[in-house]
Order: C-alpha cells, then structure tokens, then sequence
C-alpha cells in the first residue's frame, strides 16, 4: 500500500534546492546538527540539554509562585509572543503552560477573522480574548499580525495598516494605564535556522502538520518580512509597551530567556532572585540587537 501523500510534501526543500541563494544552501548543508547558524550568533552550539534542563527547572518553579499572586492580587497580565515562522514561539509558551493552571494561564491563538470581524474595529476581536483580573493571557501572535503578516500577504490594505499603526500605541498606551502588565516579545531567527526547522517539519509525520500554506509562500518573502518588521520596531517601540527581542537560534537558551524576562518584569511575591537573573544580554535586549538579516534572491 503507498503511503499517503501529506499537504506540502517536498516544497520546502524544492524550494531551498531551485530557488533559495546559494550561500543560504551551503550553509544549511554545511551545518552539523547543534550548530548554530547565524554567523554572528554569540554561540558556535546548542546549549546541552542537561545544562539547559537544569537551569529551567528553577525557573518553572518561580511560575507556580508567579500564578499564586496572579490569584491573589488579581493582576492582569498580557504577553504578546511574536516572530518569524518557526522561530520558538510555541515552544517558550509550552513551557509556561506545562506547570501552570488553565484556569489562571491560558494561550490565545486567534484563527483568521470571521466576516463579520473582518466589518469590526480591528482590536476588538482581541478585547474579548483579554485577561480578566488573576489571569495571565499568551498570545501565540497578536494584533501585530497586522503590521506584518497581512501587510507582506496583502491581506490588509496600506490605510489599514496606516491606522494600525496610529491606533497600536494608543490601544496599549489605555491597557497599561488601565494596570494591565503588557510584555512584548519578539523571538528572532536567521533565514538559514528557520529552512533548517521547516525542513524538519516537512520530515516528519509527526510535525508536518505544522506546516501551512503561509509557511510555503512565505519562503521566498523574507525580505518583505524584514522590512515590515523593521518598521513595525519602529512604529510600536514605546517607552509604555516596549520591545524585548530575544534571538532564538538556539531554542534552549531562548526559552530560559524568555522565562528569566517574563519573571523578572513581574512584581510577584516571594522572588528568588538567585533563581531569576537577568537573561542573556548577548542574545535579549531592545530593538537594537534584532539582527536585520537580507537575503537578495530575486523574488
């Protein structure tokens, strides 16, 4: 009996062999299994997983007492996760979700707009989903699909664009001074980490169904990605509702990264200090170490 065809079979690695630079192919080729692939990534390897699994473990543990002051100050918590396909989005929220209450940390992943959301005020799909007092909402992407997204597909039109940006400020500006913690993340992965990552999703049965169709026609987007991320920093950067871009070439030392920024940022209860320290300044910081990575390959 043949095996059954999975949707996207071959077209990320069609797409890496006839389309893709050169460089970026010997690059992924060249590349061992625990090499890091962004040439000025401050780490030659993957963190050890029984390093990275110690040094998680302590921090998991501060969640619990993060969830505790959620439920007894009823504190209202938004953590926005954004970032280029495959760049560990998922995985930094898993490791949230998997030693906390449902009930108290819940994930939001919005599907596209209804018809009818597509004829609202463009928050206010993402309003309904906000925290009540004692919650804790991640978003997996978030109102900045608009920025980004929807701009580089043209799924937007650019005054709709133009009055995101315009109202994105103002709209948090108006949650943070309502008292809502508001933590914007943005994980950033090189061209080459991420064909690396694709190709392993197409793979693998178990992961294909990670694969969509924007995945596959955002293959040869990349700069348009680029430069709409840049303007989107440049736009939504406030002293309010900052950016904290953490790089996730290695998915190990973001995760500890994003942990080490979440509970850092939050006044809870009973801190261990020794067990959350600053992350990584070489990998997490504002803006200004997002690396701008452009690939010229005439699409």
């Amino acid at each position: 009996m043949s095996a059954i065809p999975m949707p996207f079979d071959g077209q990320v690695t069609e797409y890496l062999t006839q389309k893709a630079p050169q460089p970026l192919r010997r690059t992924i080729e060249d590349a061992r299994k625990r090499d890091t692939l962004a040439g000025n990534y401050p780490y030659p390897r993957w963190m050890k997983k029984s390093d990275y699994q110690d040094a998680l473990q302590p921090l998991q543990f501060e969640l619990a007492k993060l969830q505790h002051w959620l439920a007894e100050t009823e504190q209202r918590v938004i953590v926005i996760f954004e970032g280029r396909d495959t760049a560990g989005k998922s995985g930094a929220i898993n490791r949230i979700t998997e030693v906390t209450n449902p009930r108290t940390v819940r994930v939001e992943a919005l599907p596209k707009p209804t018809d009818r959301q597509r004829r609202e005020w463009f928050f206010q799909r993402y309003v309904e989903r906000l925290p009540a007092g004692g919650e804790m909402v991640l978003f997996d992407r978030s109102w900045y699909n608009r920025a980004v997204i929807e701009h580089v597909f043209g799924f937007c039109t650019p005054e709709q664009r133009a009055r995101f940006f315009h109202q994105a400020p103002e709209f948090e500006r108006m949650l943070v001074g309502d008292g809502v913690h508001l933590i914007k993340i943005w994980l950033n992965v090189s061209r080459a980490e991420q064909f690396r990552r694709l190709l392993a999703r197409e793979s693998n049965p178990m992961r294909h169904w990670k694969l969509s169709q924007i995945d596959i026609d955002g293959l040869g987007k990349w700069d348009s990605y680029t430069h709409a991320i840049a303007q989107t920093f440049e736009r939504t950067h406030t002293m309010h509702a900052p950016w904290t871009i953490i790089r996730s070439e290695d998915k190990y030392r973001a995760r500890l990264a994003v942990l080490q920024h979440i509970l850092g940022t939050l006044p809870y209860a009973l801190k261990d200090t020794a067990n959350v320290t600053p992350p990584d300044p070489e990998i997490c910081g504002t803006p200004a170490i997002w690396d701008a990575e452009l690939w010229d390959d005439g699409t």
